[in-house]
């Protein structure tokens, strides 16, 4: 189904009960899928009188239009996407009523939505970028900004693009996860926080390389389109990350993103802030024992982002002593 037939067909709002919420995510295995479930499970457990239904399919671009529309309590916000659907581009282009949607959405806070693990088999020949020539990558969901961003990745990096000097695959996470298992893709790509338990869990049976790129990569348009655009950065994933199980022995540079939780304007601020103050008391509780979630942080919780903070979750920073950028306070 297109966007704009999902728009057609949304409808009114749906009503929810105080205590259940709607929440949509990408596929197991993602970051956002990682992060989104663990706010879930947090909240649920240090509130108990909330319930979270987690809708782990689709893209980011649907989730953010059935938010606008009341179809959603939560979903995973992209500064990109964000703009996009502000200003009616890109994959919103034929979707007249997205600007509109997009002023009825609110943040929560932002994380990084990983880095781009770029993943082959240690043993496949594919040492670099350049040598995806002629192979089948996985470059992530139909339709998603994961596929974008990858495609243009290794076009900015190496001139090579999809379906002309490579074979690009989109399809969902599971399904992609299992293909490169079998065999049946030589590249795998995912853009999840280090140490990665997919990363991990692909590597169990025989050893990875991670392909990164050189300073030269890094700098060409192409590349500084991605790392400059809302959402985006350089990053690295240090050497020794993965221990045995990634040949890599230097640290790997790559491409990073940034993401969020987005809500509904309308969701009411004593829900929202007794949600952010559970989810941010339980995130200090269990970050020692759940390396991924160090990367989740108070000082990082406004870095790039460009939808306005629900009124909840303000009252929750300003009440622990944060500064909120006045770029971030919603409209009067």
């Amino acid at each position: 189904m297109t966007l704009a037939a999902s728009v057609a067909a949304l409808g009114a709002p749906a009503a929810f009960a105080n205590e259940f919420y709607k929440m949509a995510t990408l596929g197991p295995g993602s970051s956002p899928y990682m992060v989104m479930s663990t706010f879930a499970r947090l909240v649920e457990e240090r509130l108990g009188d909330v319930t979270f239904q987690v809708n782990a399919t689709g893209a980011a671009t649907q989730h953010g239009l059935q938010a606008g529309a009341g179809q959603l309590d939560f979903f995973m916000m992209a500064p990109i996407v964000h703009n996009l659907m502000l200003s009616g581009e890109g994959m919103f282009a034929e979707i007249p009523q997205a600007p509109e949607m997009a002023k009825n959405l609110r943040s929560l806070f932002i994380f990084p939505l990983g880095y781009y693990h770029i993943v082959t088999w240690a043993d496949s020949g594919i040492e670099t970028l350049d040598d995806v020539a002629g192979k089948t990558v996985f470059l992530g969901p139909p339709g998603g900004s994961a596929a974008r961003t990858m495609e243009a990745i290794i076009e900015g990096a190496t001139g090579l693009k999809a379906d002309t000097d490579y074979t690009a695959v989109r399809i969902g996470w599971d399904a992609a996860t299992q293909a490169f298992q079998d065999g049946r893709i030589d590249v795998y790509a995912n853009p999840t926080l280090p140490p990665s338990p997919v990363i991990q869990q692909l590597s169990i049976s025989r050893p990875v390389r991670l392909l990164g790129m050189s300073e030269e990569q890094m700098a060409t348009d192409g590349v500084q389109a991605m790392t400059n655009r809302a959402g985006g950065t350089i990053a690295t994933i240090p050497a020794g990350t993965y221990g045995d199980a990634v040949v890599n022995d230097a640290d790997v540079t790559t491409v990073g993103s940034y993401a969020g939780i987005g809500t509904n304007a309308s969701l009411p601020e004593e829900q929202i802030y007794r949600i952010v103050k559970a989810f941010w008391e339980g995130v200090q509780e269990t970050q020692s024992s759940t390396p991924w979630l160090r990367n989740v942080t108070l000082e990082g919780a406004f870095h790039d982002l460009n939808m306005p903070l629900h009124p909840g979750a303000i009252r929750y920073y300003e009440e622990i002593g944060l500064t909120i950028p006045d770029a971030v306070r919603p409209p009067a």
